[in-house]
């Protein structure tokens, strides 16, 4: 045993400590094109950001974007076999990806995000990849990382000192030769688990379709007919909804000692209508009707520093919080809210909850169900609340929001600005939702809730699965990384005399560039003599 790790551990025979930079002959920090400049389709090169690096040493070809580059900026930022990309900027979670080009496509750049490092052979590229992607190396960049709110960069003058462990040349390949066939076995059973996930949201998604067409409960419909149809049920929710409105007030006159003047009534505003564009033939019995028809519609209150938590502040859902179908409260901020604030927006039992906006077509809209987990709860402006009035089941109409024909009527009335799209409380009240009889949602409820309880377990299976292979994954590169994956031979040369020798070729060929330079200059100045 030779050198000693940054954890005590001593390092095998012939291997060495040598910084990153050591190893690096060359990198470059990518080409700065805005989205307003990129485009999804040729002509153009081809410009790979961030997104293509995966967290496990690959850089993917799909989904590529494209931008005009000159010839100059073409040579500059060119990609070759055994290049690798580091992602320098991303969030706090993903920076640091790191992956090695196979065959770039021709002509390809890459983004401003992401460094460009070549070697000149002292470490296999792949070597070198495989170790940065372990959790040794990840931790000693996590120790570096300047880090904000939601943003993490690693710098340069940062990454290059960090230490890798380097055997001999011949044991970089015979490591790196026997981590490509472990990974190439274990990429395939997670790219197994994978397609399971993948069937098993088709699935989820079928079930819902499904559920909001009237196709699980065809034959419940053909033995039990309803015996109030849902346009008799709508007739009677406009009406508590009048109502509403009436007490509602009359409780305002109350409050500021007036009577209510001649023809108060008249100024209700009647429901807008739901949009009914190209939406698909409903079951007898079933109708249409808009949000703004079925219950109460709120925006959420936007954050201000004269919201800073101070002597009234209570917790508030953020669009992190809103998942499709499901709350994640493990992390809740706090507003400061005035008592009238709080009676307003305080989330009940039953409120469904929509994310107003997202750079993502198909996450704009998700929507979950409240159930008073935390007491006393608001939410942010990008969340829109809907109260369903009585006859409207607020679990079925959470079902049909995060359906595809939910998700596709939210899509159809989204706008979109700079890639973001968003929607607005009076875009929710327009939504259409299919409604059944009070009756048949309580059946649709429980055959859905039924049949996702068997996916979810599932789900739960395949991501155990999933966790557990990334697991294995990182005990295989420990294993390669301490000397542990494949035998050490006696006769390589150590990996201190190959670096002796890789740091005098680099020696002698920055003396012949310095001569090269000065011998031009002075055949320069020798022409310029009269």
């Amino acid at each position: 045993m030779s050198e000693q790790t940054e954890t005590n551990e001593p390092l095998p025979l012939g291997w060495c400590w040598v910084s990153l930079g050591q190893l690096a002959a060359d990198s470059s920090i990518g080409l700065d094109r805005g989205m307003q400049y990129q485009r999804t389709a040729p002509p153009g090169s081809p410009y790979i950001k961030m997104n293509n690096v995966t967290m496990d040493g690959r850089v993917l070809f799909a989904d590529l974007v494209f931008v005009e580059t000159t010839e100059e900026e073409r040579e500059r930022y060119s990609l070759v076999e055994g290049d690798l990309l580091f992602n320098t900027r991303n969030s706090t979670e993903l920076v640091g990806k790191v992956g090695i080009i196979q065959k770039a496509p021709t002509q390809s750049v890459y983004n401003n995000n992401l460094m460009r490092i070549r070697f000149d052979g002292a470490a296999l590229p792949a070597f070198v990849c495989y170790q940065m992607c372990a959790g040794g190396f990840r931790s000693r960049m996590e120790k570096v990382k300047k880090a904000t709110t939601s943003v993490a960069a690693v710098y340069s003058k940062d990454l290059f000192p960090l230490q890798l462990a380097l055997p001999p040349l011949a044991e970089q390949e015979r490591i790196t030769d026997a981590l490509d066939e472990l990974f190439s076995d274990l990429d395939a059973g997670v790219a197994a688990l994978e397609r399971v996930r993948t069937k098993l949201r088709h699935y989820r998604a079928a079930v819902l379709k499904a559920a909001v067409e009237g196709a699980l409960t065809a034959d419940r419909r053909k033995q039990r007919p309803a015996t109030e149809p849902a346009s008799a049920l709508l007739t009677r929710i406009l009406a508590e909804r009048r109502r509403r409105w009436e007490q509602d007030q009359l409780r305002k006159f109350a409050a500021a000692d007036k009577q209510p003047p001649q023809h108060w009534k008249a100024k209700y505003k009647q429901p807008v209508a739901p949009v009914t564009t190209n939406l698909p033939p409903l079951p007898d019995g079933w109708g249409r009707a808009s949000f703004d028809q079925i219950g109460e519609t709120q925006g959420g209150l936007q954050r201000s520093p004269s919201r800073k938590p101070t002597k009234n502040h209570y917790p508030y859902l953020r669009v992190a919080n809103v998942h499709r179908g499901s709350l994640d409260l493990r992390e809740l901020h706090r507003f400061e809210l005035t008592d009238d604030e709080l009676e307003r927006l305080r989330l009940q039992p039953g409120d469904l909850l929509i994310v107003e906006g997202n750079g993502s077509r198909t996450e704009i809209g998700r929507c979950a169900l409240w159930r008073g987990d935390v007491a006393d709860c608001v939410h942010q402006n990008h969340i829109i609340r809907i109260r369903p009035l009585a006859g409207v089941l607020p679990k079925y109409a959470n079902l049909f929001l995060n359906s595809p024909d939910g998700q596709n009527a939210i899509q159809w009335v989204a706008s979109s600005t700079s890639g973001l799209y968003t929607l607005s409380v009076g875009k929710i009240q327009q939504l259409p939702l299919a409604l059944p009889p009070t009756a048949e949602q309580e059946a649709i409820v429980e055959i859905v809730e039924d049949q996702l309880s068997v996916i979810e377990h599932i789900e739960a299976d395949v991501a155990a699965k999933l966790k557990s292979a990334q697991a294995l994954r990182q005990s295989i590169l420990r294993h390669a990384f301490t000397g542990q994956l494949v035998p050490q031979d006696p006769h390589d040369e150590p990996a201190s005399e190959l670096l002796k020798r890789i740091a005098a070729d680099r020696d002698q060929r920055t003396r012949q560039a310095t001569a090269s330079k000065t011998d031009s200059r002075k055949r320069s100045t020798r022409r310029k003599k009269p």
